[in-house]
């Protein structure tokens, strides 16, 4: 499918997923840039065709370049799509910003709620960007990256509370593979993007317990509820977490052993501590970052949370997989519905 150039597009950064949307971007007719935090990454992609780190094997269209170069990246770019672990945005947004295109539409796909302020990723892009939420759009749905990558029919939401803008980035990211939905509810599809990763670890913990279909569709669909309370709670359309965004998120991440949050909770599960686990890998399980902020954020609102609460104890340590499952089943059940 051959589309003319739409415009350049910046990605920050050069993982997995930032990389994989970068062959989205470009089958969609976009020149894409992207930036890499390490010089010998940029380097890779540009002689050798592949991210090597994190796409190994998968071809990059010639549409996408790489650079190191902060101010090179953004030059000329009228969208800007942050993909970087959700807790060094602020830092890293920071040191970007001044290199921004007046007007440039910033498109987030990091899926976390920032440690400390418990503030959404759309929100901190606003508070240091000084961007209106007309230029602030996410992206969210059932998006693992190397089955993306490998062009395999996927959808996901595009939301943005002017729809138009929506609109615009639903064809700047539309191609024979990846098909986007349009939404103007940025918190649902937030908060459903977030929740998932922790609900995912649980289900990862059951997985490595050696529990079978039952414990995981039980997790599953609890998970979806805990979600669907916060998120109602804070003012989101039910109707997005029963979505792509909601359900097909979830669905995705708690199911596939090519998630990294389900792969991190099965490493509790199987019984190596969180910090043996980031000491092991370089990629980020976000939900082990965000399952604090999460459970701060829901008591904060007066919300039961106890996927959140049980799994934040086992990665820092209070508990044990095994003790967070027979401690679950063991809660009061006067106050729990389906």
């Amino acid at each position: 499918m051959t589309t003319p150039s739409r415009g350049k597009v910046a990605v920050f950064s050069a993982g997995s997923w930032g990389t994989a949307f970068s062959i989205v971007l470009a089958d969609a007719g976009n020149d894409v840039v992207l930036w890499a935090r390490r010089p010998e990454v940029a380097e890779a992609i540009n002689e050798r065709r592949e991210n090597p780190d994190y796409l190994p094997g998968i071809e990059l269209p010639p549409a996408v370049s790489a650079t190191h170069d902060v101010e090179k990246a953004l030059h000329g770019a009228d969208v800007v799509v942050l993909a970087t672990p959700s807790q060094s945005l602020r830092e890293n947004l920071t040191a970007w910003a001044p290199y921004v295109e007046p007007g440039a539409v910033f498109l987030s796909l990091m899926k976390g709620v920032e440690l400390g302020t418990l503030d959404r990723m759309s929100e901190v892009i606003g508070q240091v960007t000084g961007a209106g939420p007309e230029r602030i759009a996410v992206v969210s749905g059932p998006n693992l990256a190397k089955e993306i990558a490998r062009r395999e029919p996927a959808a996901s939401v595009v939301a943005c509370e002017d729809e138009d803008v929506a609109r615009m980035l639903q064809q700047r990211c539309h191609t024979a593979a990846f098909r986007p939905y349009t939404s103007v509810d940025v918190l649902g599809c937030e908060l459903g993007g977030a929740y998932k990763n922790v609900v995912a670890l649980s289900v990862g913990m059951a997985v490595g317990l050696g529990f079978g279909d039952n414990t995981t569709a039980s997790v599953i669909t609890r998970g979806l509820a805990e979600t669907a309370r916060l998120a109602m709670k804070l003012g989101a359309n039910p109707l997005t977490l029963m979505g792509l965004a909601g359900l097909g998120d979830l669905v995705a991440t708690c199911s596939s052993p090519l998630s990294r949050n389900r792969t991190f909770g099965e490493r509790l599960g199987q019984g190596m501590s969180a910090e043996e686990i980031y000491a092991s890998t370089r990629q980020v399980a976000e939900g082990a970052k965000s399952c604090a902020s999460l459970l701060a954020l829901a008591e904060r609102t007066g919300v039961d949370a106890p996927i959140a609460e049980h799994v934040d104890a086992v990665v820092a340590g209070r508990m044990t997989a095994q003790q967070m499952m027979e401690s679950f089943i063991a809660r009061d059940t006067k106050a729990e519905t389906d």
